[in-house]
């Protein structure tokens, strides 16, 4: 979204929005004229009509974002540990990985190749958070990200929850009269997403933060945006917390409790952060420059490549849980479920299973960004938290200054939103967060300014050409009711 001379640009037509908000066209772009017809929007009927839409939805997204939570959570454990053990394995053999990476991506090949929607964004092209898919595509990301996170890919679900809230959202407000409002569906669609991502992140407004800096709101449009999705969000956080406590399936937070006391930074950590903060973003640079590569290799053949990428990621996770005696889950999956039991028993690995931990589990995210399905956030939290581990072995790095330290930088360096890294890093940090915040902040922005300035972002496509001028006599653009 950008800011115009006079207002801000929202994605649209022109048209008005319901309530009477006047809306001036300009390069094909919807423009509120002033802040006031903000205020008057906020002060319509509709608007208020378009709350009660927005808390509706949040409830009947959110119940469904747990429904596919908890069905990958089921998925997860059936393939890797229930089916096994069925088939007279004691545990899964050293083999296993290898089968079922490989079946996954032959899904996931096949639900991009046959099914409407290439299963979703790309991860190799970064966080999405905007785009409404059609209804039709969302059940082929639904089966994309189903076989990409409970086959044991290193993605997380954060953007397919994106992409289902948000879709289901504007189906939903596609059915009714509202429709004929581009503005109103778009923000019903932005409602969703937010009810879908905010309680995996531990708290609407954690969901509500990231989906702001990734869209880019601001001014006048944050407002009219922010509203519908922190009230869709809220409500949803207690279906979330209510059926994760019906179930027995219980809730995920972010937030690693029982870490050592830590007071606050000195100058040695401080020197630190920024260390780690180049170091992180060179190795954001090698991730995301070897997915965008091997992802020109897959698109050519992607049902024989895609199998092939799972049987790396296989084999990554069964040779550092050879070498070292851990389990290779520790380098399959998003690690979203590992996070808070690795930090809390880092204590238990060596440098050299640190390091080939941090090793290993970046290779098998840059593969899995090439060719499988999903979101990029919960891989970049465990490397970060896994490097941060393996650098508090240096003179005058703590741990859980070392963790805030990696974590921030990782997920700065690979989203590009220093706001939501140094926000989710002092999170995770639990009651340590704010006295952390310092140093986290300090290696935040050196991997934003570093990875940024050494591998720059694709430029933005050129602005649409402006519609031809109607001519005197043509007729008024039609007003929604």
């Amino acid at each position: 979204m950008n800011a115009g001379s006079g207002g801000q640009f929202i994605s649209g037509d022109c048209r008005r929005w319901p309530g009477g908000a006047d809306l001036a066209c300009r390069r094909g772009r919807t423009q509120l004229t002033t802040p006031a017809d903000a205020v008057a929007l906020l002060r319509s009927r509709a608007y208020v009509r378009l709350l009660v839409v927005a808390a509706v939805l949040g409830v009947a997204i959110s119940a469904v974002a747990w429904a596919f939570l908890a069905l990958v959570s089921k998925l997860q454990h059936w393939l890797y540990t229930s089916l096994p053990s069925d088939l007279g394995y004691r545990s899964a053999p050293v083999w296993w990985p290898f089968l079922l990476l490989a079946v996954g991506g032959i899904l996931v090949a096949a639900t991009i190749r046959y099914l409407p929607g290439t299963g979703g964004h790309s991860p190799a092209d970064g966080f999405k958070a905007s785009g409404v898919f059609a209804a039709k595509e969302l059940p082929g990301i639904a089966l994309a990200a189903l076989a990409t996170l409970g086959f044991g890919a290193v993605l997380g679900p954060e953007a397919p929850l994106i992409a289902l809230g948000g879709g289901l959202a504007a189906w939903a407000v596609s059915r009714a009269k509202a429709a004929s409002s581009p503005q109103v569906k778009a923000v019903v669609a932005a409602s969703g997403s937010f009810a879908a991502i905010s309680t995996l992140l531990g708290s609407p407004l954690t969901g509500a933060f990231l989906l702001m800096e990734a869209i880019g709101l601001g001014g006048v449009t944050l407002e009219l945006v922010l509203l519908p999705g922190l009230l869709a969000a809220g409500l949803g956080a207690l279906i979330f917390i209510g059926l994760g406590q019906w179930s027995g399936l219980g809730e995920f937070s972010l937030a690693v409790p029982g870490l050592p006391h830590f007071a606050h930074p000195d100058l040695a950590e401080l020197g630190w952060a920024v260390v780690i903060g180049l170091a992180c973003a060179l190795l954001t640079i090698v991730i995301r420059r070897s997915a965008l590569l091997l992802r020109t290799v897959v698109q050519r053949q992607p049902l024989l490549w895609t199998p092939v990428a799972g049987l790396v990621v296989a084999g990554v996770a069964v040779i550092f849980a050879q070498v070292t005696g851990k389990g290779a889950d520790k380098v399959l999956f998003s690690g979203q479920n590992e996070i808070g039991p690795f930090i809390t028993h880092a204590s238990s690995y060596g440098v050299g299973a640190l390091a080939l931990l941090v090793a290993m589990k970046a290779v098998a995210y840059g593969v899995s960004l090439s060719s499988f399905r999903g979101g990029p956030i919960f891989p970049s939290i465990f490397i970060g938290a896994a490097g941060g581990a393996l650098l508090s072995h240096l003179p005058g790095l703590p741990l859980v200054p070392a963790v805030g330290i990696g974590i921030g930088a990782m997920v700065a360096g690979m989203l590009r939103l220093p706001l939501t890294a140094v926000l989710l890093a002092s999170l995770l940090l639990f009651s340590d967060g704010i006295a952390n915040m310092p140093v986290v902040i300090v290696a935040v922005v050196t991997a934003y300014v570093a990875a940024t300035w050494l591998d720059p972002p694709a430029p933005p496509e050129p602005p649409a050409a402006p519609p031809p001028a109607a001519s005197p006599d043509a007729a008024a653009p039609p007003s929604a009711s």
